[in-house]
């Protein structure tokens, strides 16, 4: 399955029975606003998941702002929302990309392949006059069964020990350089680490196309592997998924990210451009 549909394929098969959509809008500084947004009027079908109620495990000392879920708890949840091995996912968001990928990277994570974002997001979907709807469908009982791949993923020892594999940075420029840090105590960048702000992978909330992107990430593709890393392991999902758009092989993501990083206090900080 791409890892991208358009609106049209949506609308099209919006009733197919193999389908499941799920709403991840969200807003850090008001975890609240996505739910609401949800209740008042979502696409018809849709189920809502909260980034940090079911895509995120609880924080602790380490482990970041937003660890990665207790794999049995997501489990459970996304087979409420009717998913299992037999589905496609849609996922979707209102924030040009933002949230959406954290639950395409998840599934993936997780063993199921057969999932993507909405291109353009929410807001596109209403303007071009689609359906919405405020009824929250049923629960369902289906059976997800969660399996973690953990070559997928990075960790903290992992990172200190990669050697010339690149590291990618997926924060703005700003927090990157560390002159300003809106979220965590400690600015900057983990020594080594390049900057590709994930945010530079959509034009007015669509995803550049495979060809613009594999343009974007050319340095990176004769590399082994490429871990991704942001402020907790959100956004860089979305430079995980743009590279895959791009043809990237064997792309992983470090969970924690920079607040996990940070959280070890003898861990080394740049807080001038790398390379």
């Amino acid at each position: 399955m791409e890892s991208v549909v358009e609106l049209k394929w949506l609308y099209e098969h919006l009733k197919d029975e193999d389908l499941v959509i799920i709403d991840t809008r969200f807003n850090l500084a008001d975890p609240s606003e996505g739910r609401d947004a949800y209740i008042k009027a979502h696409i018809p079908g849709a189920y809502y998941f909260d980034l940090e109620k079911d895509l995120s495990g609880e924080v602790a000392q380490h482990g970041g702002r937003h660890p990665l879920p207790d794999p049995q708890e997501l489990a459970l949840k996304l087979g409420v929302a009717g998913i299992d091995e037999t589905k496609k996912v849609i996922v979707y968001d209102d924030q040009g990309g933002q949230y959406a990928p954290r639950l395409w990277w998840l599934l993936r994570y997780y063993g199921h392949d057969q999932v993507a974002v909405l291109d353009e997001g929410y807001s596109a979907w209403v303007e071009k006059g689609y359906p919405t709807t405020e009824a929250v469908p049923e629960a369902k009982t289906n059976l997800f069964v969660a399996v973690p791949d953990q070559e997928m993923i990075r960790t903290m020892v992992d990172v200190k020990k990669r050697g010339i594999e690149p590291l990618i940075d997926s924060r703005a420029p700003d927090r990157y350089r560390g002159e300003n840090e809106t979220m965590d105590p400690k600015a900057g960048h983990i020594p080594g680490a390049r900057n590709f702000f994930w945010g530079d992978n959509v034009r007015q909330n669509k995803w550049l196309s495979p060809s613009a992107l594999a343009d974007r990430f050319h340095a990176l593709k004769q590399a082994d592997s490429v871990t991704v890393y942001c402020g907790s392991g959100v956004t860089a999902c979305a430079n995980i998924l743009a590279m895959t758009r791009a043809g990237l092989q064997n792309v992983k993501l470090y969970p924690g990210s920079w607040s996990d990083w940070i959280s070890y206090n003898n861990n080394p900080i740049e807080t001038t451009p790398s390379s």
